[in-house]
């Protein structure tokens, strides 16, 4: 563990939620991974230990704590060699329930904030829809006034907690023609008359329900509104730093526990009357992976410390998922080749995990859209501001 960023209370947090992690979550996941769907009760124990809370203040039942007990609940999620049930976790607290703690009023804080602190709602996002994924500006769902309340039509897709979830913080255009600015952010139920949900099938990430969602003349109260008309897309900017940055840290987190599994399993698989971590071309080649997965962990970790402080990482956060979830999908892939034909067994994790892996670079802004934002901030100069600025 690096003492530059974490105490004793850290440690003493990361040790916990190991021990939590092994008794109450691990000897289901072979069940969720397979039927797709996660039991209710396991939202509760989450919650009961605190874990929804870790970011929300002491004032909505939270826990206020600094982003590097986030980053631990991240790694140690990944350890357990399911990126679905992960996903699941995350794009809960720190998708759903981050629009509530930075845009959301009190009432909607009391109605859905600290539900979802003690796990008795769950959240997802819905930005992306079938006809566009990055291009935000471009989205065609719709939230028209009438009265008292915003009647919604369109359509989301790969949301995760889509099906099984209880709200979804939604992205609508509330004026059409006016590009970005005419975006609007609401809370919608997801037991309202008009929305239906159809599950995916997907490669990886078999534990979490992800959704194509619809909505057909869904009438949400005006009182659901975050923020005021047209500053969705502001909304959304600044919660992709987060969002990319946890992406970048559950790559690094993927990343170790393959090299972990991957030597332990050299040290004791034997060719030729020696063990295969003797043989000079495999010991440097993991060498190599190592050292990358390390470079992005330290850098993940300077970039939390910078975002803790207030700071709007905007470049950092890209190019932390940019970088740490092509290093990742490179280092499981690699560690599939040294089991051998073992790796391509699902009885070993390695096949699980290219799978769930595969997603880092497509998730959250694919890398190609990533690579265009950091040229636009490197090559043409432009400033990304925080919203307060």
């Amino acid at each position: 563990m690096n003492s530059m960023y974490f105490t004793e209370e850290h440690q003493l947090f990361r040790e916990s939620l190991k021990d939590f992690l092994q008794k109450e979550v691990v000897p289901h996941i072979e069940k969720w991974e397979e039927t797709g769907t996660i039991e209710r009760f396991i939202w509760k124990k989450f919650a009961d230990m605190g874990y929804f809370g870790l970011a929300t203040p002491e004032s909505f039942d939270g826990l206020g704590l600094d982003l590097f007990y986030t980053v631990i609940l991240l790694e140690e999620l990944q350890k357990i060699n399911s990126g679905g049930f992960a996903a699941a976790i995350w794009a809960h607290v720190y998708l759903a329930m981050t629009h509530l703690n930075k845009n959301g009023n009190d009432i909607q804080k009391k109605a859905y904030l600290i539900p979802s602190v003690h796990g008795e709602k769950i959240g997802s996002l819905g930005v992306t829809e079938p006809f566009g994924g990055s291009d935000v500006a471009g989205m065609r769902t719709t939230a028209t006034r009438e009265g008292d309340s915003y009647i919604i039509n369109g359509s989301k897709t790969f949301i995760t907690n889509g099906v099984y979830g209880d709200y979804i913080i939604l992205a609508a255009k509330t004026e059409p023609s006016a590009g970005n600015k005419g975006i609007s952010i609401f809370i919608v139920d997801l037991d309202s008359e008009g929305v239906s949900a159809n599950k995916l099938n997907k490669l990886g990430w078999r534990a979490s329900d992800t959704a194509e969602l619809a909505f057909d003349n869904v009438v949400v109260p005006a009182s659901n509104l975050m923020g005021e008309e047209g500053k969705g897309f502001t909304f959304i900017m600044e919660a992709f730093a987060l969002e990319r940055l946890i992406m970048g840290i559950n790559a690094h987190a993927r990343a170790e526990h393959a090299l972990d599994y991957t030597l332990q399993y050299m040290s004791e698989r034997e060719t030729f009357g020696k063990t295969i971590d003797q043989y000079q071309a495999l010991r440097h080649r993991l060498v190599d992976l190592h050292a990358d997965m390390d470079v992005c962990r330290e850098y993940n970790y300077a970039v939390t410390a910078k975002m803790d402080k207030g700071d709007y990482v905007v470049r950092e956060a890209t190019i932390s998922k940019l970088k740490s979830t092509k290093m990742a999908d490179e280092v499981i892939y690699n560690c599939l080749q040294f089991l051998g034909g073992y790796g391509y067994i699902e009885d070993y994790p390695l096949a699980r995990m290219l799978r769930d892996s595969r997603l880092g670079p497509i998730g959250g802004g694919t890398s190609e859209i990533l690579r265009e934002i950091i040229a636009k901030i490197i090559i043409d100069k432009k400033e990304y501001r925080a919203p307060s600025e």
